[in-house]
């Protein structure tokens, strides 16, 4: 089986360089062989969005897509922090999806897409999980999604 940084590598992925949020919020908590993700969303290290904006309005679907892809990327780093190694990851089991979308965008699916193949890039059969995936009018700095995620460690 390859690792997963060869996967990552050989994807052309290198996990952004992120950095702690305030004292009140930690990014992972973690009960027994369960992590618990909080919402990431598609932000730079310094924590400023990279995109903003709804979907259907301002943004395109396949903006979105790369913009939960970022969302993506954003966990993952947090995780390789946590854990010191995503080999450590067994499975991915949960994914929750908002995106702020103007009132008659019905893709909001299609746009977690992007979340959830990179999940099933980089971690295989292992990588497929329950999700939801819902419309909302706002989400905090304007950004266009954010994800939160539950994954089993070994």
């Amino acid at each position: 089986m390859e690792s997963i940084n060869n996967k990552l590598e050989d994807l052309g992925i290198e996990l952004p360089i992120i950095k702690e949020h305030s004292k009140g919020l930690i990014m992972i908590r973690q009960d027994e062989k369960l992590l618990y993700c909080s919402g990431s969303g598609p932000l730079d290290s310094s924590g400023i969005p990279v995109v903003t904006g709804k979907l259907g309005r301002e943004l395109t679907l396949q903006e979105g897509y790369q913009a939960a892809r970022l969302c993506g990327l954003n966990i993952l780093a947090h995780l390789q922090n946590y854990l010191g190694n995503l080999e450590r990851i067994d499975k991915v089991i949960k994914v929750f999806g908002l995106v702020a979308s103007d009132q008659e965008f019905f893709n909001q699916p299609k746009v977690i897409h992007g979340f959830s193949d990179l999940m099933v890039d980089i971690f295989g059969e292992n990588g497929k999980h329950a999700r939801t995936a819902i419309g909302t009018s706002v989400l905090p700095m304007n950004i266009p999604v954010e994800v939160e995620m539950i994954v089993k460690i070994k």
